[in-house]
């Protein structure tokens, strides 16, 4: 790899991972702020859900075949900007933001994918900065203190950003599906698919009785934007396997010790450091339909808030059960990635 395609995929990265904030951020600032007074604010929920990450899938292969993932990304900030201008049909404007916020994190995703090559840590750095970005922007949105019209400024330097920095063709590989006839492939993807699942719902239904203090609220959204970035960091250095043993594997432990503070943030932490293994290893399934891929795993994110949207699930109170489900997604993940390329 030469300096100036190291520098150009540095820039690259930074740049996504700045607009993935923004983006993020004004979703949440927008529903919040705009659509969380409609009467049809539980529909306006799930439909933005759906948008935002069940339909990552077929934006990906869009993505895929389409090869312009800079533009797809600022396309889908384009989308969020006019979102608002369609508040009187609330049920739409959500239709639209959520398609907005999938196609950024498809085509943004879809470039850091290839950039990654054999490396798992530009993925961690890409995706962390989106907690973060949700969080601000709900607490932006329940309040007064930012106008309305600030979303339209942080985005519009986010489409420019990446129209101004991001201009070539991207590198995706040839659309291909191929081998998902092959019976691995596909165990090896509906494994990870699980392990996304269940990361879904813990962090739906996971709430440490401490955590109404406000500090101890940044604190914990702090560790899970750092664990994905360590994720990612640490995979490269120890590899997969050893870094899922490391994350559930702690985490469980830790869990068991949730009504303690600094246990839940460190078993926080850990917990969320797989999100990137499992995005590198899906691709490595899927390398002709990385797009497809992204999306394959935002939708299970997707199917695992709807357990906890429909109220299914009754109230966990026990500690106990995390530790578990985490044990039982370390056993997924290191029987998903077993069939899958290792660095």
């Amino acid at each position: 790899m030469t300096a100036k395609h190291i520098k150009e995929s540095t820039s690259m990265l930074i740049i996504y991972s700045v607009v993935h904030f923004l983006v993020d951020f004004c979703c949440a600032f927008i529903m919040f702020r705009l659509l969380s007074h409609t009467p049809a604010w539980y529909t306006i929920i799930l439909l933005y859900n759906f948008c935002a990450f069940a339909m990552q899938m077929p934006l990906g292969i869009i993505a895929d075949r389409l090869n312009r993932n800079a533009f797809f990304a600022a396309t889908g900030c384009l989308m969020v900007l006019i979102s608002p201008l369609l508040i009187s049909v609330p049920i739409l404007a959500a239709v639209i933001l959520g398609l907005g916020n999938g196609a950024f994190h498809v085509g943004a995703g879809v470039d850091v994918l290839n950039i990654s090559e054999e490396k798992c840590w530009p993925l961690g750095v890409f995706v962390s900065p989106g907690a973060f970005g949700i969080y601000f922007g709900a607490i932006a949105g329940r309040g007064t203190a930012l106008p309305a019209y600030s979303t339209t400024i942080m985005l519009a330097a986010a489409v420019l950003s990446i129209l101004l920095f991001i201009r070539k063709t991207s590198d995706n590989a040839a659309f291909s599906l191929e081998g998902t006839g092959k019976t691995g492939v596909i165990a090896a993807a509906g494994l990870l698919f699980l392990v996304v699942c269940l990361r879904s719902f813990v962090g739906m239904t996971l709430s440490f009785p401490w955590k109404s203090n406000w500090h101890w609220a940044v604190i914990l959204t702090t560790a899970v934007v750092f664990g994905k970035a360590a994720g990612g960091i640490i995979s490269d250095k120890i590899g997969i396997r050893r870094t899922s043993l490391l994350s559930l594997g702690g985490a469980a432990l830790l869990f068991l010790l949730g009504n303690y503070p600094l246990a839940g943030v460190a078993a926080l932490f850990l917990f969320n450091m797989t999100m990137p293994l499992t995005l590198w290893a899906m691709a490595k399934s899927f390398p002709g339909a990385k797009g497809f891929s992204f999306g394959l795993l935002t939708f299970a994110l997707f199917i695992g808030f709807v357990p906890s949207y429909l109220n299914i699930v009754p109230a966990i109170s026990s500690f106990s059960i995390f530790a578990l489900l985490s044990l039982i997604s370390l056993a997924i993940l290191l029987a998903g990635v077993r069939g899958v390329k290792q660095k």
